[in-house]
């Protein structure tokens, strides 16, 4: 029995997006958006819990299969009153991060897409993108370049 990985289609490529940007916000900056984004009725479909994953490597993306080591995550899933479902996978033990996320995960699916996108979403990807920039400039500022030189005996 074969089985095949169900086709990226470009809403899926965006939901992958922004549930990402989700899982890797920090909880203070997803709470500070949220505050102006009204709070819809949900019902939860699984409350947050609390778990553990397994990370797995490859030496030089090519190798074999490891095991890294384990990571926390909270994980929970709602259900908008209007019908709309949302999941979220976090980092670390916070359920209220996870809430957030998911309750964003499926505002995104609603007509209010848009106005989500540029409250939370646009801010929350600005940040990681400076951090991103302020991480590689500190590595950059540590990069040291080897050259050999060349004695004339050749």
């Amino acid at each position: 029995m074969t089985t095949t990985a169900p086709e990226i289609t470009p809403k899926s490529a965006a939901r992958k997006g922004w549930m990402s940007l989700l899982a890797k916000a920090r909880p203070a900056e997803l709470a500070a958006l949220m505050r102006d984004v009204p709070a819809p009725g949900f019902v939860w479909l699984r409350p947050p819990q609390i778990g553990g994953v397994m990370l797995r490597g490859r030496m030089g993306g090519t190798g074999a299969p490891f095991n890294l080591g384990e990571m926390t995550v909270t994980r929970c899933a709602l259900k908008l009153d209007s019908g709309e479902v949302g999941h979220a996978y976090v980092q670390g033990r916070d359920k209220t991060h996870a809430e957030r996320a998911a309750v964003v995960d499926a505002l995104m699916q609603t007509d209010r897409a848009e106005v989500i996108r540029e409250a939370v979403l646009a801010p929350l990807d600005e940040a990681a993108t400076t951090r991103a920039g302020a991480r590689a400039a500190k590595a950059a500022a540590t990069k040291v370049d080897f050259f050999t030189m060349v004695r004339g005996e050749d």
